[in-house]
């Protein structure tokens, strides 16, 4: 059998729901020892940390990063997987994707309802997910999340849906491939990138989303706070209200990078406009178009290049990938 390195890091699939009806903690993780995954593979359990999803910070994130980094040091791991919450899942399966030098599957799990609720998903996704570690055709594929039948990439995973199963969906793309009960299928191979391993948890990135009348205030406020950088979640495919110009040439003048991405749920920014505020002068401006990601995982994305030293044309071509 496979050896797995399993991290269980809290939310929803350690919780269970009490008399009460609210889903709460528990002092013992409910997916800890379970007697069918000992039949799946050698699995060997770690509790870096205990914590709702939306508790996560950069911090949490580079603690399970080294973390997995010292465990494989030390033992021989065929894969791992990461049990967390499902609110901020896909910005800790991106950060590890865009950090992390493995070779051997990752793969992040959770549960949209707690353990003890009529149709807990949770063992069945961590089931899913302990069999696609298994799986050789998982290696080399970046980080994967795993998620009701589902395996998606990290880059493209986004949550969806507030309380459905299938909440993890990959708008643009689809899922990476799909996992029956007798077997795992990939569609295609993800295209991969060398990982920047240097993360300086100071970093200050902020995140805006962009709406009629966005004011040039809000926009300077990150430079006043000494921000190291902004990502704008703008209109349609990269454009900006009039209005928020000067705020946006504020932080210009302080040197501090700005990455576009599209508020919208679908497509990729691109400086298509020529027009005050759209895309085509955002980009003369000196903005950053996003290839495809949220605004959440570009912020992750721009403390990463920041953390090692890109700039300028470094980083623009960092955010094409």
């Amino acid at each position: 059998m496979k050896n797995i390195l399993v991290m269980h890091t809290g939310g929803t699939i350690s919780m269970s729901e009490n008399a009460q009806g609210v889903v709460t903690t528990n002092d013992t993780n409910p997916m800890s020892n379970i007697e069918i995954i000992q039949s799946i593979a050698n699995i060997t359990e770690k509790h870096p940390f205990q914590i709702p999803s939306p508790h996560m910070t950069l911090k949490h994130m580079n603690i399970l990063r080294k973390s997995i980094i010292n465990e494989i040091y030390e033992e021989n791991y065929d894969g791992i997987v990461i049990t967390h919450g499902t609110d901020t899942l896909e910005e800790t399966a991106y950060f590890l994707d865009l950090t992390l030098n493995v070779s051997i599957p990752v793969i992040l799990t959770g549960a949209m309802r707690s353990s003890n609720e009529i149709g807990a998903d949770g063992l069945y996704n961590y089931i899913s997910a302990i069999r696609t570690a298994c799986h050789d055709d998982a290696k080399n594929k970046g980080v994967l999340v795993v998620f009701n039948d589902e395996i998606h990439t990290a880059m493209n995973v986004t949550k969806t849906h507030t309380s459905n199963t299938s909440t993890f969906q990959s708008p643009n793309y689809g899922p990476l491939g799909i996992i029956t009960k007798n077997n795992i299928y990939f569609h295609h191979h993800p295209s991969t990138h060398p990982p920047l391993v240097k993360v300086n948890e100071a970093i200050k990135v902020g995140l805006v989303k962009a709406h009629s009348d966005l004011d040039s205030d809000l926009i300077k406020f990150f430079a006043d706070q000494e921000y190291d950088g902004l990502v704008i979640e703008a209109l349609g495919q990269g454009n900006l209200p009039p209005s928020s110009l000067d705020g946006i040439q504020h932080l210009i003048d302080k040197n501090i990078p700005i990455v576009i991405v599209s508020r919208c749920f679908n497509g990729i920014a691109s400086g298509n406009y020529q027009y005050e505020g759209g895309g085509y002068e955002l980009q003369k401006m000196g903005l950053i178009f996003s290839n495809g990601l949220n605004g959440q995982k570009a912020r992750l994305k721009l403390i990463v290049a920041i953390s090692n030293g890109l700039n300028d044309a470094l980083l623009d071509d960092y955010f094409k990938r």
